[in-house]
C-alpha cells in the first residue's frame, strides 16, 4: 500500500472562477502521481459548518424543517450552522443554537467531525451533542433564516431516520451515530 504521500497530487496552476462569501470556485491544473496531468480540475471552497444534536432538560430532540432552495423541498434537520471565519467551532455551535431556538445550557460533547464531499469541497462539518439543554432566550434568525423548530423524542427522530424524512447527509450521519451508541432509543 502506498504512503499519503506517495498518493498525494500536485497543484500547478490555481485559477478562481469566483470568490463570494459563502463560495469560491476554481479550477485547478493538477499532476497525478504517475504523471499525468489534468488541466481542469474544479474545486469548491466553503467555510467550515456546524451541527447539533441538542437533547433537552426533558429528553426532546430540537428539529428544524427549512426550505432548501438547491433541492427545493422543505427539509428536516438538527440546527446547523456556517462558523465565522476565525471562530471556535465550539463556539459557533453554541451561538448557532441559541440564534435558530433560544436554547443554550448543557453539557456540550464534541461527536463528529465530516468532509461533505473531499473530492471536491474543501471544508469540514463539525457536529457537536448537547445534553440537557433549555430555553434562555428568544431566537435571533438571520435575515435569510426562515425556519420552524419543534421539538421530538428520540423515538420519533429515530422514525424520521428510518423513513428517510431526515435525508440531509450531514447530518443523518451523526444522528445514526447517535443511536448506534449507548444513548439507543
Amino acid at each position: 500500500m502506498r504512503t499519503d504521500k506517495e498518493m498525494e497530487w500536485k497543484t500547478l496552476e490555481t485559477k478562481y472562477i469566483f470568490k463570494r462569501k459563502w463560495l469560491t470556485a476554481k479550477v485547478e491544473k493538477v499532476q497525478l502521481p504517475d504523471g499525468c496531468v489534468n488541466d481542469e480540475y474544479y474545486t469548491l471552497e466553503y467555510p467550515d459548518w456546524i451541527n447539533i444534536i441538542a437533547i433537552t432538560k426533558d429528553d426532546k430532540i430540537i428539529m428544524e424543517r427549512q426550505w432548501r432552495q438547491a433541492l427545493k423541498v422543505v427539509s428536516t434537520e438538527i440546527p446547523a450552522g456556517v462558523i465565522e471565519d476565525g471562530e471556535d467551532p465550539l463556539v459557533a455551535a453554541k451561538r448557532e443554537l441559541q440564534e435558530e431556538t433560544g436554547f443554550g445550557g448543557g453539557k456540550w460533547t464534541d461527536f463528529m467531525v465530516l468532509s461533505p464531499n473531499p473530492s471536491s469541497m474543501n471544508n469540514r462539518c463539525y457536529t457537536f451533542l448537547a445534553e440537557g439543554v433549555e430555553k434562555i432566550s428568544d431566537t435571533h434568525l438571520d435575515a435569510t433564516e426562515d425556519l420552524d423548530k419543534f421539538l421530538c423524542t428520540k423515538d420519533e427522530v429515530y422514525e424520521m431516520l428510518c423513513s428517510g424524512k431526515i435525508c440531509q447527509a450531514l447530518m443523518t450521519a451523526p444522528l445514526w451515530k447517535y443511536f448506534a451508541t449507548d444513548k439507543m432509543v
